[in-house]
């Protein structure tokens, strides 16, 4: 694993270990993981998308936590000239992503299994048409707010590698992190909120998928809230 004392207090964290993988999804990793991951290149310098893809692709989206992928294999699918680049450290993460790639033969999908900050600080400036962060741990705790993805550095890093105009959707079910989002994004003035009216948070979009997080969530009877930025132009 790289070195990440550079990025302290900005990491995306994850677990990493879980539940020992079947023969089967083992065979499926061992067969896909080394023609979809993504690896940094040794040297420092900015590293377009494109070069992680051996097609050309009309924009790249970046999913951050994608957890079993099912979120964003349905957006590969549905948009098989995007090329859709997910993180999750988790392996049995990127193992239920791996299946989805593997069932329904998806040539536009690329994994980084390390902290997505290493990946985002390597990204040049607008070079993502659309991120998603949807559903992460909402770290309860006050002592652990420090490391919710949504927090300022983060923020400032998502506005240097989206394009003018990309979007940036947050999903949570837990509202205090809600309110946690809201706060720091408003505070950005490279982020502007679409919503004109509660039905636009309170309501999925139709274009975006739901994950199995989301709806084991809602079995629950949890309310979840589906929120929308955009970045403003660098040059009004």
């Amino acid at each position: 694993m790289r070195n990440l004392e550079n990025i302290k207090g900005s990491r995306v964290y994850g677990r990493r270990q879980g539940p020992a993988l079947s023969a089967a999804r083992q065979g499926r990793l061992d067969k896909w993981l080394p023609e979809i991951e993504i690896i940094l290149p040794e040297q420092k310098s900015a590293t377009a998308p494109q070069c992680y893809f051996n097609m050309a692709r009309k924009d790249f989206w970046f999913e951050i936590g994608f957890g079993k992928g099912e979120h964003l294999a349905a957006q590969a699918q549905s948009h098989p000239d995007i090329g859709m680049i997910g993180c999750e450290p988790f392996l049995n993460g990127v193992s239920g992503l791996v299946d989805l790639v593997d069932q329904s033969n998806l040539a536009n999908v690329r994994i980084f299994t390390d902290d997505a900050r290493l990946l985002m600080d390597s990204l040049p400036d607008s070079s993502i048409g659309r991120a998603f962060i949807l559903f992460p741990d909402p770290w309860p705790k006050s002592r652990h707010h420090k490391r919710r993805i949504v927090g300022p550095g983060n923020i400032v890093v998502l506005a240097r590698i989206l394009k003018d105009g990309a979007e940036l959707r947050i999903g949570t079910d837990h509202m205090e992190y809600c309110r946690w989002i809201m706060a720091h994004m408003m505070d950005n003035p490279d982020f502007i909120w679409a919503s004109d009216s509660p039905e636009d948070w309170r309501s999925r979009p139709d274009d975006w998928p739901a994950s199995r997080y989301e709806i084991k969530s809602m079995e629950q009877g949890r309310k979840s809230s589906y929120l929308r930025f955009i970045r403003r132009p660098r040059h009004p």
